[in-house]
């Protein structure tokens, strides 16, 4: 099989709020994959039956649902699967027997199946590759989806242009009127099966795998009025423009899906789209000219891509909002740290003498009574010698604190993985026992070094294992977490592995760094954060940081 252009590299899985699933090989299929193309193999074939009450001269289809299945296929389990769909396609075409592979053309055939097949897999990995590279209202999460499936359909038309033009005869089609009216028809279908079919796809599978978005409240009697009102206003007046001899008039019922998308997102748009669905297709299906099909498809189309991108956007804008309140809370969150640093720098600086005097009298006094006889001098020695050792856990304590609250502390220098997890270790024990999880930290190699500052790397570390300690606190009975450090190349890999519910989501407790500020610290450092859910249930946190020489 000839190498994928490279943008398919880029395509993984759905790019939510959280998007957790691992790459996979581009072709290499596991169990998943294949259960998922059997399903679709089903679903397209049942589709596409279906999608024949709306065809017309040329092969296209004005409903098209099969082409909202491949879009949800697609962008769920990624651009990699786009040849194994292709063979899907070709096999269900000829089941069904659309197709005969017998006749003359049958190459052509076949490419005109597996042609739009290929143009959503470029769209989508191109929509992938773009939105993790750039950043900007248009391309922050939902508005990549969207786009994709505007996209698509434009660009499933655009590869059929050139063999509509030079083979016509393939989809029936005998002018050039006839070319532009099929190819109109294939993209108003696929716009309409991409918009209405793949978005309730995509949210019932993020419901099955409780993928961590965030329940809603119910709408209110108020919002469900308003919406209900302005869409029965537009319905209203189209139906008005109508009877008045104005012919198909959409434009009332697309100001008025827009603007319930923009006041209350994509689920207010998509639930007003399904009421104007149920009217026309029923209308639209079975005995009617292709043209006055199309003018009724066309107004639809029109109004489906206006309403679910204008809730895109509203639900990108709402996204954006609560990721800037976030980041204030971390602000204030952060000043207050400062205030506290500035006090537990005197605090240190005004017990740390009198704790070296109490250390080193400690230890004259256990030296002094190592050797007295009898009882009362062997409970002597044993109270120097407990006050000795917790003089120097106080000592190291100070030491410690110090280190935090220094100035050294702000200067990038060259650490030890392995002195990184002894640092983290103490409050990340204390933390674990607390909740009643048992925290299990593996041996780190002595000589892995990062160029790093030491106290915000510690806090990124000891966020995600708060992470997995507060996710594996939530079972019964609590699964052990497990901290561990490896090398791999020339990277350090640091990773927090523990079991956590389908539903549970990373909680920020306290004035502890939150996930945002976790992930900000690691990319400063130049390296990388992320979290991917397995299937056997359990959740790896992985921070990878180059590694350099010690000087």
């Amino acid at each position: 099989m000839t190498a994928l252009p490279r943008p398919f590299r880029f395509a993984v899985a759905d790019m939510g709020d959280d998007a957790g699933t691992a790459r996979r090989g581009m072709v290499r299929l596991d169990r998943q994959d294949w259960w998922a193309l059997a399903l679709y193999a089903l679903a397209f074939a049942a589709a596409h039956r279906v999608s024949h009450l709306w065809s017309g001269s040329g092969f296209y289809s004005l409903w098209f649902p099969a082409a909202g299945l491949r879009l949800a296929l697609m962008w769920r389990m990624g651009a990699r699967l786009t040849p194994w769909i292709a063979v899907v396609e070709v096999l269900d075409n000829v089941v069904l027997g659309f197709v005969s592979l017998d006749r003359a053309g049958g190459v052509m055939t076949i490419w005109g199946i597996i042609r739009p097949v290929f143009a959503y897999g470029l769209t989508v990995a191109g929509i992938r590759w773009l939105a993790g590279r750039r950043h900007g209202t248009l391309l922050s999460a939902p508005m990549p989806f969207g786009l994709a499936a505007t996209l698509a359909p434009l660009a499933g038309a655009a590869l059929a242009v050139p063999q509509a033009l030079y083979n016509p005869e393939l989809t029936g089609v005998t002018n050039m009127r006839e070319v532009i009216v099929s190819l109109s028809a294939f993209v108003v279908g696929d716009l309409l099966g991409t918009l209405f079919v793949a978005p309730p796809l995509l949210w019932l599978a993020d419901l099955a795998q409780g993928r961590g978005r965030q329940r809603r409240p119910a709408p209110s009697l108020a919002v469900l009025a308003e919406a209900l009102g302005v869409l029965a206003l537009g319905l209203g007046l189209s139906r008005l423009l109508t009877a008045g001899g104005l012919g198909v008039q959409p434009a009332p019922v697309l100001v008025a899906v827009a603007w319930i998308g923009l006041r209350f997102g994509r689920a207010a748009a998509w639930g007003a789209l399904l009421i104007i669905v149920l009217i026309v297709l029923p209308d639209t299906a079975g005995a009617m000219a292709t043209p006055e099909r199309l003018q009724y498809h066309l107004a639809l189309a029109t109004i489906v891509v206006a309403g679910y991108l204008a809730g895109s956007f509203a639900d990108a804008q709402a996204s954006a909002r609560a990721t800037l309140e976030r980041r204030d809370r971390l602000l204030f969150q952060a000043e207050r740290l400062k205030t506290l640093r500035a006090m537990s720098v005197a605090v240190i600086h005004e017990a740390s003498q009198p704790l070296s005097t109490l250390a080193i009298e400690a230890r004259h006094l256990r030296h002094l009574t190592a050797d007295l006889g009898g009882d009362l001098g062997g409970e002597i020695a044993q109270s120097a010698a407990l006050i000795d050792r917790k003089a120097d856990h106080l000592a190291t304590m100070i030491r410690r604190l110090r280190r935090f609250g220094g100035h050294a502390a702000d200067r990038p220098q060259p650490v030890a993985i392995a002195a990184l997890i002894d640092m983290v270790a103490p409050l990340a024990r204390a933390e674990a026992r607390d909740a009643g999880v048992a925290l299990e930290i593996a041996p780190a190699t002595p000589d892995a070094f990062v160029l790093a500052q030491e106290v915000e790397l510690a806090q990124a570390v000891m966020n995600l294992v708060r992470n997995a300690v507060q996710a594996a606190r939530d079972l019964s009975p609590a699964p052990p977490v497990t901290l561990s450090a490896d090398v791999a190349q020339d990277r350090a890999i640091l990773s927090v592995t523990n079991r956590a519910a389908a539903s549970h989501a990373p909680k920020d407790g306290g004035m502890g760094v939150g996930t945002f500020i976790a992930r900000a610290i690691v990319e400063a450092h130049g390296g990388t954060l992320s979290r991917t859910r397995l299937a056997d249930g359990m959740v790896l946190a992985t921070l990878s940081l180059p590694l350099v020489e010690p000087r």
